[in-house]
């Protein structure tokens, strides 16, 4: 097994979606080859620190700094919307940048963060997510059709209509009547390893409040269930809003904690600012 005796790192959550942090701002401290082991040894509940995911602080020639995330399984993820505020405040308390307005480069693009502050500490997080697509080569979804919004999927033996979208990253959302009455270990995976998804998919079940108001539970790619997923949330607010079912100022509640966000239009494609909080929850050494 891979010794990562020595090891620092910050352990943060962002509504309950947590992630060990890894500053590499200043040179590799895991090596590539390492860094898919290391994040599965780290993210185990039991032997580990335990997270959903473990993120990376890096050098960037496009944006002011460098972020990268792995899954639990090993995986590198695009980005993570909760992961995302949760690396703005870790960069900010440590001083790698301490301004309050940044911008991140991810795989998913260039990403920026405005920062509230309350006596210099970090309080809130104001994200930019960019503009997404429905289309189903860029999901990417395995269709006929052009688009798949609101679409019947065969799922063992139900049928659910599902919207597909991708932010950067690609995800299911599937509106319905209550949220508590879906057996998301049993759907999630299903839907998530779908053979019309070729790359795997985030899965997202959404219970609407109001115009201005839903609930959701979340199936992660290469997670499983998590309290929380900042993008799935964005994809959530977007699709709710193509569909018609919310207005442009979205709360979601999800069982870590809330989220809200404010959808807007740019250039024909639609997109969403996510403003949530982050925490500390300690500094550690492996």
């Amino acid at each position: 097994m891979l010794d990562l005796k020595g090891l620092k790192f910050s352990k943060m959550h962002g509504i309950g979606n947590d992630f060990p942090i890894i500053d590499e701002s200043k040179g590799e401290v895991i090596p590539e080859s390492d860094k898919p082991e290391a994040c599965r040894i780290l993210c185990h509940r039991n032997f580990g620190v335990g997270g959903d995911g473990v993120l990376f602080v890096e050098p960037s020639d496009v944006a002011d700094i460098g972020y990268r995330m792995f899954n639990p399984d090993g995986s590198e993820a695009e980005m993570c919307g909760n992961g995302i505020r949760c690396f703005g405040d870790f960069v900010y308390r440590k001083g790698i940048l301490k301004q309050e307005k940044m911008t991140v480069e991810t795989r998913a693009g260039i990403k920026t963060i405005e920062i509230t502050l309350e006596n210099d500490e970090p309080v809130l997080f104001k994200v930019d997510m960019g503009t997404s697509t429905f289309k189903t080569p860029e999901i990417p979804m395995t269709s006929d059709e052009d688009e798949f919004i609101d679409g019947q999927l065969d799922v063992i033996d139900t049928k659910f209509n599902v919207t597909a979208i991708s932010v950067g990253n690609p995800h299911a959302i599937i509106f319905v009547d209550d949220v508590d009455s879906i057996d998301i270990n049993k759907y999630g995976p299903a839907i998530e390893a779908h053979e019309v998804f070729p790359e795997k998919i985030n899965v997202h079940f959404v219970e609407v409040i109001s115009k201005n108001e839903g609930r959701m539970i979340t199936w992660e790619r290469g997670a499983g269930v998590t309290l929380a997923c900042g993008t799935g949330a964005t994809s959530t607010a977007i699709s709710g809003y193509k569909l018609g079912l919310f207005d442009e100022n979205i709360l979601l509640h999800l069982p870590g904690g809330d989220l809200n966000f404010d959808v807007y239009e740019e250039n024909g494609e639609l997109g969403a600012f996510m403003k949530g909080p982050a925490k500390l929850v300690f500094d550690g050494e492996f």
